[in-house]
């Protein structure tokens, strides 16, 4: 039998045909006005993909660029901050403030739990300059409530800033950025519009440009102040990642086009798809009896799930790929062989999810010799499919 290698990683993820077309016949200088053009498309386009009227940049790096800067451009050294952590990605939002010289308090919750709101309210200070947290905590596969943790902020009367990594958040959770105060949200252009990593996105508020003129931190490529800038003359400040960025638009018009043209009923439509998907994903592993890692605010973005007591979740992960090419995510750090991670953001769809849980019945049945029959994990998937699919998401 052939093998046809199937992407289910929380990032990268499965890279859109018609961006990958893009990309290929991307050969513009960046100085032209074909570039400019496309650019300042690209850039309106993602203001609508966002959910914004504020300015929305774009950087050639990974998301951790993005996430630096937002820690560069808006503190200084001794400033007074607060990390919300609860896995890998928010102890890189603690070690990020920390190497620009912040004082950082951390409120943390367990690794697949989210955070109560009385110990966010409790570790408010007067003086905190901004709080940091994730939408969706990739290494857990845990949802936070951004707009909760908003609401406090604005409740507490708070000059804080609100700071939120949103890259496997955006195109899998609703927000709605100006009515609940996000001062910056964070994207990545290799999670949900699908395609390879090498650009961060990032959304910020007329709150945040006037506390970049306060910040007494060092900054120089992540210059946000220079972005504003040239980005509105169709230009970045460095020599963008030109190929990526028309990947994008083809992307961002993919979105738009499931909505005939309205880029932002497709965004929705997208991250109704993630949602459903993540869903059926959820039921199909619970009816084969595995335990998810999640389950009180599980995240559309991926799904953790938690192997039985003396299994190794790397084992599932190899037997997937060995028998299936079908690739997963082991757990990070600690959670490493206790966990695995499938995805559902960007360009998943229902049949996609169906087959994952194809294989998992296999793997369950085979490798990890536990009672299943086949076909039980599918049917507890379509039922959510069926069920969404009547409700017209």
């Amino acid at each position: 039998m052939i093998h046809k290698t199937r992407l289910f990683t929380p990032g990268p993820t499965p890279l859109l045909p018609a961006a990958q077309f893009a990309m290929a016949a991307a050969d513009i200088h960046h100085r032209t006005p074909e570039f400019r053009a496309l650019f300042l498309k690209v850039l309106a386009q993602l203001k609508v993909f966002v959910g914004t009227r504020n300015d929305v940049l774009l950087l050639s790096c990974s998301g951790t660029g993005a996430m630096e800067a937002s820690v560069s451009n808006l503190t200084s050294p001794g400033d007074r901050v607060l990390v919300l952590s609860a896995g890998k990605f928010g102890e890189r939002w603690a070690d990020l403030t920390k190497a620009f010289g912040c004082q950082v308090d951390v409120v943390e919750a367990p690794y697949g739990q989210t955070f109560e709101l009385a110990q966010i309210k409790a570790a408010l200070k007067p003086d905190t300059r901004a709080i940091y947290m994730q939408a969706s905590e990739t290494s857990t596969a845990v949802n936070h409530d951004v707009q909760a943790v908003a609401k406090l902020i604005k409740e507490a009367n708070s000059a804080a800033l609100l700071v939120v990594d949103g890259i496997t958040g955006l195109g899998t959770t609703h927000f709605d950025v100006d009515g609940w105060g996000i001062d910056i949200l964070i994207g990545g252009s290799q999670k949900a519009v699908m395609i390879p990593p090498g650009l961060a996105y990032l959304s910020v508020s007329e709150k945040a440009w006037a506390a970049m003129e306060q910040s007494k931190n060092p900054r120089y490529y992540f210059d946000l102040r220079k972005e504003r800038k040239n980005a509105t003359k169709g230009e970045s400040a460095y020599t963008p990642a030109v190929a990526l960025i028309a990947g994008l638009g083809a992307s961002l018009d993919y979105i738009a086009g499931q909505a005939g043209g309205d880029l932002e009923k497709g965004r929705i439509a997208l991250i109704n798809n993630a949602q459903v998907n993540a869903a059926a994903t959820r039921a199909g592993l619970v009816a084969l009896g595995f335990t998810l890692f999640a389950p009180t605010s599980p995240s559309a973005a991926a799904t953790a799930v938690a192997v039985p007591e003396g299994l190794n979740s790397g084992d599932v992960v190899k037997a997937l790929k060995t028998k299936f090419s079908l690739v997963t995510a082991n757990g990070q750090g600690t959670m490493q062989g206790k966990i695995f991670r499938v995805a559902h953001l960007g360009f998943f769809d229902y049949l996609d999810t169906v087959a994952f849980l194809g294989a998992m019945e296999h793997i369950a049945k085979d490798t990890l010799k536990l009672p299943v029959k086949y076909g039980q994990a599918v049917a507890a998937a379509q039922e959510v499919y069926a069920k969404a699919a009547a409700a017209n998401l």
